[in-house]
């Protein structure tokens, strides 16, 4: 993989621009090793990343640009952050092209259980380590919100409380107001029209 060289050589700015000037991203053999895409993958994947973000590093109101090109009847805004806050889990501000790679890898090519594992993240938001139905609405509302004019069916305030409702109350066994890993593992794995119905995966990348 071609390597990425710093655009400026001064001092000035934050820490967070000068490690993004000092920024080389790994080789194609590593993130092989890593992922699940072939070396040609990666680096068709590097040259579409490198086009989007010159310096290596996509932040969020770049990812809100992308995701605004695809979704141009909706207001991507609010799943592009969401998005976005499951790639920086270290709340640095940006993402570099490894943690993309690996992120996409575990979407697009995982097991089951990787993919799961992502849409959880997805929705624990605040990295707690469970979700809440405050937590399903607002995805749930972002989806809506991203599809726009092309949602179907359009759906009213009323109809997404129903909706969300409807999903809490499959995921959340134990009846305590929160739902860990394992039992959204559990529900996903044996009704699969609640994957369905919260409509992440097909709208994710």
């Amino acid at each position: 993989m071609e390597k990425m060289s710093p655009t400026q050589n001064d001092d000035s700015g934050s820490e967070t621009e000068r490690a993004i000037l000092r920024y080389i991203p790994e080789s194609v053999d590593y993130l092989h090793s890593v992922t699940k895409f072939s070396r040609e993958e990666l680096k068709t994947l590097y040259r579409n990343f490198k086009n989007e973000c010159p310096n290596g590093m996509v932040n969020e109101e770049t990812l809100k640009h992308i995701y605004g090109q695809f979704f141009p009847d909706g207001d991507s805004d609010a799943y592009a952050h969401l998005v976005f806050k499951s790639f920086d889990r270290g709340n640095s501000g940006v993402v570099n092209f490894e943690r993309f790679a690996i992120g996409l890898s575990r979407l697009l090519r995982g097991t089951l259980k990787d993919r799961l594992r992502w849409t959880f993240e997805l929705y624990d938001a605040k990295g707690l380590g469970y979700i809440t139905k405050d937590d399903v609405a607002t995805i749930v509302r972002s989806v809506y919100k991203l599809l726009g004019s092309c949602a179907q069916p359009q759906l009213n305030d009323d109809d997404v409380t129903e909706h969300v409702d409807r999903v809490f109350d499959k995921l959340d066994l134990n009846r305590v107001g929160k739902v860990e890993f394992d039992d959204f593992y559990e529900v996903c794995t044996k009704d699969e029209s609640v994957v369905l119905s919260m409509s992440v995966f097909d709208h994710a990348m």
